[in-house]
């Protein structure tokens, strides 16, 4: 059984603290960033455990 569960923007922003348009560039400029899952016509969502895999990365870099 699947124990993931899908997060919203909002709740990624907080998470992560990236503001929306850093977001969207990084979305957009890096193929490792976390792949945005459709949810509705006008809506997305993102693994969980994608976002903690890009926080533990971005952790990593600063201590290099």
């Amino acid at each position: 059984m699947l124990k993931d569960r899908i997060i919203r923007l909002p709740e990624v922003l907080k998470r992560t603290g990236f503001s929306r348009s850093s977001w969207y560039r990084a979305m957009r400029d890096d193929p490792e960033f976390p792949k945005p899952i459709p949810l509705g016509q006008r809506s997305i969502g993102f693994a969980e455990s994608d976002i903690d895999r890009l926080i533990e990365r971005l952790l990593s870099k600063r201590h290099g």
